[in-house]
């Protein structure tokens, strides 16, 4: 697939998942990216390329071994164009029922282009095996290479979850990247019904969560900063699972709502939206780069009970103390209950990296317990389903500060409709 002024879309992809795969770029910023540097795309070639990126990089591992069989080189000792350019290749062949002439083709012209013309028969040949091959191949019994994941993760969630529910959630990562981009509505601004109506007009597919009224999934979206409604301010990109942790917090109309590590700014906006421009959001991050992230949101969106501050949450701020209706403390985490929406997170992540996070949640729990008013609430949330980093965390901390479990839920993909998402409801007891 070729797009206008000549730009290879299949090239584009291969180098995408080049730079996630073997240079550690984060698959959510680079498609963002990628897709703004190419804004002139159709929507169609924009369809085709965020789904091979996305599913590449989902798919790595079954890839992999699928290129191993029937290559003469060992996967790991290829050029990395190369690997990439077969990993994306074979996606193409299996997920996406692309005619084998047309990938075997494109993928030898790209190796050309590249100045790899002497591997043009060794991709041709592994190409045209697995396409060979592919009717043929029977169901992987290995989890590991049937839903690529990683074999420590998969023994972790065995100890963790019965089987029936670990399959569940494996097959629910992939139903999420398929369903379309989730957003939640602004509704002091607009009502679903107007934001459907108007996204309708411009030719985005809007479909109503059966769950959260102010929840749209979007297709066939093309590069939704251009849309009317996201320039508006009626909605924001925001997981499900996300918004029911803002529903959690519930603020009334008037509070002072503390959101510790608020970037992007989603949950901020709900805490808002919900007061309808009354009381006041703290809303803070660690650096300046995520703070603007906070700070573009709150504009675009136009809320004036908003005050965004660059602060270490680890750091403590004596102005805020017992001063918060509402403590958000949605904390930095391993993230494998959104691997749907970012796959890559299961390459990277480890159990040192995991037992490093539930430290760091401690660090800055350790301070911002403080600023809750007696009788106020914490809202304890992380994007994992490590019950580590969430059940376990939340004993923690009622068995450490004065606070006490209202309710606590583990929301699991494939299974709740959502990402994995554990949301924890804390109050502080009055003196």
């Amino acid at each position: 697939m070729t797009a206008d002024n000549s730009v290879n879309v299949r090239a584009v992809a291969a180098d995408a998942v080049l730079e996630i795969l073997e240079r550690g770029a984060y698959s959510h910023l680079l498609l963002r990216q990628v897709l703004a540097k190419y804004g002139y795309l159709s929507r169609q070639d924009r369809a085709f390329l965020t789904r091979l990126v996305q599913g590449t990089v989902e798919r790595a591992i079954e890839l992999d071994w699928m290129i191993g069989q029937y290559s003469s080189v060992p996967v790991k000792k290829l050029k990395p164009f190369i690997r990439s350019l077969l990993r994306i290749s074979v996606y193409q062949l299996k997920y996406m029922r692309v005619p084998a002439s047309a990938v075997c083709n494109e993928a030898v012209k790209l190796a050309k282009k590249r100045h790899f013309a002497g591997l043009t028969g060794f991709v041709n040949g592994v190409l045209r095996k697995i396409s060979a091959e592919l009717p043929n191949l029977p169901e992987q019994e290995d989890w590991s290479l049937r839903y690529s994941m990683p074999p420590w993760l998969l023994e972790q969630w065995r100890k963790q979850y019965p089987t029936e529910i670990l399959q569940k959630m494996l097959e629910g990562f992939y139903e999420k990247s398929a369903r379309g981009l989730c957003v939640r509505c602004n509704l002091s601004l607009a009502s679903p019904e107007e934001v459907k109506a108007l996204l309708e007009q411009e030719g985005v597919k809007a479909e109503a969560d059966t769950e959260l009224p102010q929840v749209l999934w979007l297709q066939n979206m093309g590069n939704i900063e251009k849309l009317s409604a996201f320039s508006r301010g009626w909605f924001v990109v925001q997981d499900k699972s996300s918004v029911l942790a803002g529903l959690a917090a519930a603020p009334k109309p008037g509070s002072f709502c503390v959101d510790v590590c608020a970037a992007p700014g989603g949950k901020t906006l709900h805490l808002a939206d919900q007061m309808r421009g009354s009381g006041l959001v703290e809303s803070r991050d660690v650096s300046e780069e995520k703070c603007a992230l906070i700070r573009e949101n709150v504009l675009r969106c136009g809320f004036e009970n908003v005050h965004i501050s660059c602060w270490d949450a680890r750091e403590f701020d004596g102005s805020l103390a017992g001063q918060a209706d509402v403590l958000l403390a949605d904390l930095p985490c391993s993230g494998l209950g959104i691997l749907g929406g970012k796959p890559d997170i299961k390459y990277r992540m480890n159990e040192e990296k995991q037992e490093s996070l539930v430290l760091l949640q401690r660090e800055i729990l350790e301070t911002i317990w403080q600023y809750v008013k007696p009788g106020g609430r914490m809202i304890y949330s992380t994007c994992t389903i490590n019950r580590q980093e969430n059940e376990e965390q939340a004993a923690w901390i009622c068995g450490r500060f004065p606070f006490r479990l209202v309710r606590d839920r583990q929301y699991l993909p494939g299974v709740d409709g959502c990402d994995g998402f554990y949301i924890a409801e804390l109050e502080r007891e009055e003196i």
